[in-house]
């Protein structure tokens, strides 16, 4: 078998499970911002705690959810860089996380159009990584993949929190 020089680990298939994570469950195989479809996936598994759980409730499972793929994320996001090289595109799970944390001001009975402000904010921060983000991805492996979109998830969370406080 002939042996790319991009990537490491290519005598071997990248194996599914760790995949799964990395890609947030395949959208980040999207056409098209791969970034932004994994912060919509964490919307649309956040949504029905939004609108059906207790604010504690809601609140307790998005910060579990954001722990849980925190963690599964950067283990994963460490095996995707073996297969596809540095802070590969379709490792999106890193977005699932930040946009989850941006969404926790959200569980305390705010606007439904505050999703959407989430959402923008959290992909503002992401994309431009103001504020020192964009060090954070100098952590090696799966941490930097992760710590930049969980700072920019803190960001978008922090600016909620002040509209919040300014409308009510």
């Amino acid at each position: 078998m002939i042996k790319s020089r991009l990537h490491p680990i290519t005598d071997k298939k990248f194996p599914l499970f760790p995949k799964l994570i990395a890609t947030s469950f395949g959208v980040g195989f999207l056409p098209v911002a791969p970034g932004t479809w994994g912060a919509i996936l964490a919307v649309l598994l956040w949504l029905p705690l939004y609108f059906f759980a207790s604010p504690t409730v809601c609140y307790i499972a998005t910060a579990a959810g954001a722990f849980f793929f925190f963690a599964a994320g950067t283990w994963a996001s460490s095996e995707a860089e073996k297969y596809w090289g540095k802070d590969p595109v379709v490792a999106c799970v890193d977005e699932t996380v930040g946009q989850l944390i941006s969404l926790l001001p959200l569980c305390c009975l705010t606007p439904w159009w505050e999703i959407f402000v989430s959402l923008a904010l959290f992909r503002l921060f992401d994309i431009f990584k103001p504020l020192g983000i964009r060090n954070m991805e100098r952590l090696p492996r799966g941490w930097g993949m992760m710590a930049d979109d969980i700072l920019a998830g803190i960001y978008s969370a922090m600016l909620l929190v002040i509209l919040n406080l300014i409308i009510l």
